[in-house]
């Protein structure tokens, strides 16, 4: 059965690599699964054809069959359940994976969504500059936990797991805060997720997508 999965036709971040869908490309890429990408435009995200996929109007969704799911977290964790490469094989080292891979979503990404939505979106308000040091506060204290956790390891738990796919992922948006320089073992952890060839592919169509639009 084919995978399709949805992506934005014009994304946000202009192909920076940090529209959710990346993850589920990432995963797919991993597990060597082929899939299909279906491009929705913004206007069309809240119409009733996606609304079915998704009930909150956003991408990515992903269908296989009769299947249809939403949310990142949940589409990775399906994907590498049912395809072997990004889980360990160990009943223990496979709860741990999945442990980080909620970790990422539930517990570091939304300070780090929340630092971006004050830069990118409150510069003009007048709660601008009490505002943001509360915020940066609250990301430090999850890097800060979260550097500490990591140390000089290669990956958070063993080999490279769905956790760390999802950990990078969440990284990944912090970087442009500057926040991410301030762990030096963090940014070179990131590093290392970017640097492995499914990353690279799962970005480069991403990015393609945007090129081509941006052009179009």
């Amino acid at each position: 059965m084919t995978i399709t999965i949805t992506a934005f036709e014009h994304s946000p971040d202009g192909g920076k690599g940090l529209a959710r869908d990346v993850r589920v490309r990432w995963a797919l890429e991993e597990t060597g699964q082929p899939y299909k990408v279906r491009l929705v435009a913004n206007q069309a995200m809240k119409q009733p054809a996606h609304l079915a996929l998704h009930p909150f109007g956003q991408i990515p969704t992903y269908e296989e069959g009769n299947l249809a799911l939403f949310e990142s977290g949940a589409i990775v964790l399906h994907i590498v359940e049912r395809h072997a490469g990004l889980l360990p094989h160990h009943a223990n080292a496979k709860a741990r994976a999945i442990a980080w891979l909620f970790a990422a979503l539930n517990t570091v990404e939304p300070p780090i969504v929340e630092l971006s939505t004050v830069m990118l979106e409150e510069r003009d308000k007048p709660w601008y500059a009490e505002r943001l040091p509360l915020v940066q506060a609250r990301v430090r204290d999850r890097l800060d936990l979260l550097a500490t956790r990591l140390g000089d390891a290669e990956w958070l738990d063993g080999p490279f797991s769905a956790g760390d796919l999802m950990m990078v992922s969440v990284l990944l948006r912090a970087r442009s805060s500057g926040m991410l320089d301030e762990y030096p073992n963090l940014a070179a952890y990131v590093a290392r997720g970017e640097a492995r060839q499914a990353y690279r592919r799962a970005f480069a169509a991403q990015l393609a997508v945007n090129a081509r639009t941006a052009s179009g």
